[in-house]
């Protein structure tokens, strides 16, 4: 497990606004390793584990699926912090994704 990375990742997570959702991939290409978008998704798992809290509810695959949603301890709560949000999910995706979306690259670099 990369430590390193995966604090590189939460701390990118963190900056995703209220209300607004990034993609695994986003993040992955932001931190220089586009093609690590998967150990990004990886990254998300042990999100819980980490001080400050890491908003992965906010962190979608690049179609806005709710692809992380079995990784909360009830399926439904990623949904429902969305929603709490403002963000309409429907049918386990992110309505009006490019809308929302939310890149570190144009945001923070």
């Amino acid at each position: 497990m990369d430590t390193n990375f995966y604090e590189q990742v939460y701390e990118i997570v963190r900056l995703i606004p209220k209300g607004r959702v990034t993609s695994y991939g986003a993040i992955a290409k932001s931190l220089g390793a586009a093609k690590s978008s998967r150990m990004v998704g990886h990254a998300m798992l042990y999100s819980g584990l980490s001080h400050p809290k890491v908003p992965a509810h906010r962190v979608v695959n690049s179609s806005g699926l709710l692809t992380g949603k079995f990784h909360f301890e009830d399926p439904n709560a990623m949904q429902e912090l969305l929603e709490k949000e403002g963000i309409e999910v429907k049918n386990d995706k992110v309505v009006n994704f490019k809308k929302v979306f939310w890149d570190p690259l144009e945001e923070i670099i």
